[in-house]
């Protein structure tokens, strides 16, 4: 860390620990209690924290969930509650199951396979990013995850058509493919409730407003407004972007002598694409058989295990995930005791205030409008999530909007607004390092194409939910 970056830091924690003595010792507004409003300070403290880079995202969950427990406000009971939710085991063990895809080398070959036949255009080689990755997502329940995979593979198209960062002649060609990336990550998040983190644990906080999303439910949804997102972005990023090279006749041949040199399907390959196909259709079919979708993740991971797929030391070398699991179990816990003490109400009846005498569908768009172009203040879509998603969704039923239709739009936005800007996601960063885009670029790109999408969810979206989904 250079010395600027240092203090930088130092000023931002500064800054973080007064905000949270300014919010402890401040009166709790009329409405709250001294408990709810001390809980605030803490969670609000932590949120902020991250997003103003002053701790990462663990360091300020587990000092958080300390400092509640040791002062007081909760009972270490209710405090370590989220440890045991179902919601958090599903993200932790399907984050080892997606390990084996990538052990394998089965995300490699898909890579090859599709590019050998989609890859005579740019807009081929785009659009075999969002199929390998929309295919992959469910596996996947981090877009960061997922960028590891579709970064070397946008990375490698464009060595392949012999585009370098830093070469001018081509840098636009660059830009195109890892925009792509970038693009098709926040897409894909919102096709499957498996394929970011922060799905299920947005599902989890709808539930309790009576809103039940399940995985079939999810895809059926998501199905017609996004599919018809992937289908289109390629053509606008390719319009904004201009690539200076529209035809790569070359790369299928290149991805085919790469495919025929892997051979055959390895055992462990087979294995993992087995036990992959089996768990998504058991997902599918969750809630029509009554299974339990945690549990089916245990089934998929144990079969890996059993079968040598995953070992011990490729989970012991798997540190985020315990990473993972702590900062999701706290935060979701401190977003959770926050609404049982009555905060989300409070806020929800003052925003309900503001926008009260507009009508629902106005409102609703509002509602959606705002939580997005809010996400400029967050690098965690997750946190983003658990700071906001609870308080518009109660702020939208407050209002008469559509409680379903609120849920899904908020829920969709939560994915398809990474890319409003470079550090909208972790999963952005490979794609934005390379070199390609410039950061004015990707501010300008971000904008354009989350309205488009908005507008796309907005209108079709709408549209298909109210047919498909009561």
């Amino acid at each position: 860390m250079t010395a600027p970056d240092g203090r930088r830091r130092v000023l931002s924690r500064v800054a973080t620990i007064v905000l949270i003595a300014v919010l402890w010792w401040w009166p709790p507004p009329d409405g709250l209690t001294l408990q709810a409003w001390h809980l605030f300070a803490i969670f609000a403290g932590a949120i902020v924290s991250v997003v103003v880079d002053a701790l990462p995202i663990l360091t300020a969950s587990v000092l958080a969930i300390a400092v509640t427990v040791l002062t007081g406000l909760l009972e270490p009971e209710a405090a370590y509650a989220g440890f045991a939710n179902g919601t958090i085991l599903l993200i932790v063990v399907t984050f080892l199951v997606a390990g084996a895809v990538v052990k394998c080398g089965l995300g490699a070959r898909a890579g090859h396979w599709i590019v050998g036949r989609f890859g005579k255009s740019t807009l081929g080689l785009s659009y075999s990013i969002f199929l390998l990755d929309g295919i992959i997502a469910p596996a996947f329940p981090s877009n960061t995850a997922r960028s590891g995979v579709l970064y070397p593979l946008a990375f490698s198209l464009a060595d392949a058509v012999g585009v370098k960062p830093g070469r001018p002649e081509r840098r636009r060609l660059g830009g195109f493919l890892m925009y792509s990336g970038i693009a098709s990550l926040s897409l894909s998040s919102a096709l499957w409730l498996t394929a970011m983190v922060a799905n299920p644990l947005g599902t989890e906080i709808a539930r309790g407003v009576g809103v039940d999303i399940g995985f079939g439910r999810w895809l059926i949804a998501a199905s017609v407004p996004t599919l018809l997102a992937m289908v289109l972005m390629p053509i606008v990023i390719s319009r904004l972007i201009r690539p200076e090279v529209r035809a790569t006749p070359e790369a299928p041949a290149a991805a085919r002598a790469a495919l025929a040199a892997l051979g055959p399907l390895t055992r462990q390959e087979w294995i993992v694409a087995i036990v992959f196909v089996f768990m998504v259709a058991l997902w599918a079919t969750a809630a029509t058989f009554g299974l339990d979708s945690t549990a089916i993740a245990f089934l998929g991971l144990g079969a890996l295990l059993a079968t040598g797929v995953i070992t011990m030391q490729d989970i012991g070398r798997q540190g985020d995930v315990l990473a993972t699991f702590i900062w999701f179990a706290v935060l979701f816990t401190l977003s959770s005791q926050l609404n049982e003490l009555g905060f989300m109400r409070f806020l929800g009846e003052r925003m309900a205030t503001a926008l009260s005498g507009l009508a629902s569908v106005t409102a609703g768009l509002i509602l959606v409008a705002g939580y997005i172009l809010l996400h400029y203040l967050f690098v965690s879509q997750t946190a983003h999530l658990l700071a906001l998603f609870g308080v518009f969704l109660e702020v939208g039923i407050t209002l008469g909007v559509n409680p379903i239709l609120l849920a899904f739009q908020l829920l969709f936005a939560t994915n398809y607004f990474s890319m409003l800007a470079p550090q909208g996601s972790s999963a952005n960063l490979l794609f934005v390092g390379s070199g390609y885009l410039t950061q004015g670029e990707l501010y300008r790109l971000g904008a354009i194409t989350t309205t488009f999408t908005f507008l796309v969810y907005a209108t079709v979206g709408t549209a298909w939910l109210v047919l498909a989904v009561r």
